[in-house]
């Protein structure tokens, strides 16, 4: 008989990022019994900026403690790490961006970072571990996943692309292998890949990791079918996820056509089939519309193992928001007054993203305008080809006329924001520049909040992770009343 850290979860907490999805709120939720979800999403700078801050809980400096590689680990503390925090108007130092090379210092900071995020959220409990990475961040994955697996992390989720070469990569890192990716390079006239050689710091001796599960995030039937007909790309499981979720959609199938209030228009072509999805026989978990204890057993009706949420834990007293925030959405939900819109153009990635319209943040017209538009993180760059094997790397979001001078267009760079730095703030981890600018939020929540409304009938004041899963458990099945050991429903 399977233990019940080897069954899958009924619910997945989203993997909002940047560090939304906290240590913390991982933690939480894992030792609950469901599957608690870190973000990976530039988890490096993150790590950095708290090592700047002075790491006064000493967690960052624990985890690092436990770092198989004790000299990686002393070296990157030794880079970052102050002692007495840095001074608020002082400006963070930038951590290596990102190439289809990183340099050794860059992919050190990604091994340690990711391995501290997954170690503390494991730390204290059995319960099971997830990371959540972007398809479009390419050039860390594999670097960011190794770390990751150092710390037995139990699941990887991915989104917002095609991951087809996951899988694989999971598997050669197990075993210390040398893992590429391929490199989406704008105008390439070759392939470009981009390898990480885990023997470059684990050496000859280490035995192999545990594989972790790989669960890709989709939004089409069609996908699912793609990547589970071979074993080379097959994933774990699926997570269906619908426009209501937060962060980055879909766009909507064929041409973007906006509404009056130039949100895009979603319709029945957008909505995946569950039962053709069902059909390639893997578990399936629902999101975007699934925060009630109704939907959920409405989705394990559908054939679904369970559901992933992000907006109740977002909310959550674990949360990584800044509380400032929290607690004026909440105080907005409270009143009935918050709006949540699908913004077209607000991403570099070209994806519509959800905004929460928020005084003093980026959704507001006036607090855009004031931003001078600058991409030092980097986070989401292209790569493109200047001369065949030479590349650049450019950004939407960064000055229009550097845009351009690099092959961008004027219609690619309208409206977008600077997200790396907008989350950063989201977070208490915002940049102040040079120049004495400092970065404002922007803020991200999935459509459906009725989850949200029917918690703070029950808890005015807020709601821990826990409360949120108890809540969110009340009527589903219980694992005796499930056909099989694995711990889900046939598909």
């Amino acid at each position: 008989m399977k233990t019940e850290t080897e069954r899958n979860p009924v619910v997945i907490q989203g993997g909002m990022g940047i560090a939304v999805s906290s240590w913390q709120l991982a933690r939480a939720v894992s030792k609950t019994g469901q599957l608690g979800v870190v973000s990976g999403t530039a988890i490096d700078s993150v790590f950095l900026r708290r090592l700047q801050n002075g790491d006064p809980t000493g967690d960052l400096r624990r985890a690092a403690a436990a770092f198989p590689f004790p000299e990686i680990a002393e070296r990157v503390l030794g880079r970052y790490f102050l002692a007495e925090a840095k001074p608020a108007a002082h400006q963070y130092p930038a951590a290596p961006k990102l190439t289809i090379n990183p340099s050794i210092e860059a992919l050190e900071l990604l091994m340690l970072s990711n391995f501290a995020e997954v170690w503390l959220a494991k730390e204290g409990h059995n319960g099971i571990v997830g990371i959540n990475y972007l398809e479009k961040i390419q050039m860390a994955t594999p670097a960011s996943a190794f770390g990751a697996m150092l710390a037995g992390v139990d699941y990887v989720l991915m989104g917002a692309g095609i991951p087809a070469e996951i899988p694989q990569m999971l598997n050669r890192l197990a075993n210390h292998e040398p893992a590429s990716l391929n490199i989406t390079v704008a105008g390439g006239s070759m392939p470009y890949k981009s390898t990480f050689t885990p023997k470059t710091f684990s050496g000859n001796e280490m035995a192999p990791l545990k594989r972790p599960k790989f669960l890709a995030i989709i939004s089409a039937h069609v996908l699912a079918t793609y990547l589970a007909r071979d074993e080379v790309t097959r994933p774990d499981g699926f997570i269906i996820e619908g426009f209501n979720a937060g962060g980055h959609n879909a766009p909507p199938r064929g041409t973007m056509i906006l509404d009056d209030d130039n949100q895009p228009i979603f319709g029945p072509r957008d909505e995946a089939d569950v039962d053709k999805v069902a059909k390639v026989g893997l578990p399936v978990w629902l999101a975007g519309g699934y925060s009630s204890p109704e939907k959920i057993r409405e989705a394990i009706e559908l054939g679904a193992v369970g559901v992933q949420i992000g907006t109740l834990f977002a909310l959550s007293r674990e949360t990584g928001l800044a509380p400032h925030l929290r607690d004026e959405m909440l105080r907005q939900l409270q009143e009935g007054s918050l709006v949540v819109r699908t913004d077209a153009f607000a991403s570099p990635t070209g994806f519509p993203f959800k905004v929460v319209t928020l005084d003093k943040t980026l959704s507001t017209t006036s607090m855009y305008a004031e931003r001078p538009r600058l991409c030092d993180l980097g986070y989401l760059r292209d790569p493109y080809e200047k001369t065949p094997g030479t590349l650049g790397y450019r950004c939407s979001a960064e000055p229009v006329h550097v845009f351009l001078k690099k092959g961008g267009t004027e219609s690619e760079a309208l409206g977008r924001k600077c997200l790396c730095n907008a989350l950063m703030a989201d977070i208490n981890l915002g940049n102040t520049r040079g120049d004495g600018y400092s970065e404002k939020p922007l803020v991200t929540l999935g459509a459906d909040l009725n989850g949200v409304y029917a918690l703070l009938k029950i808890y005015p004041d807020g709601w821990s992770a826990t409360q949120a899963i108890e809540y969110l458990m009340q009527e589903a099945p219980s694992r005796s009343s499930r056909s099989d050991e694995s711990g889900f429903l046939p598909l």
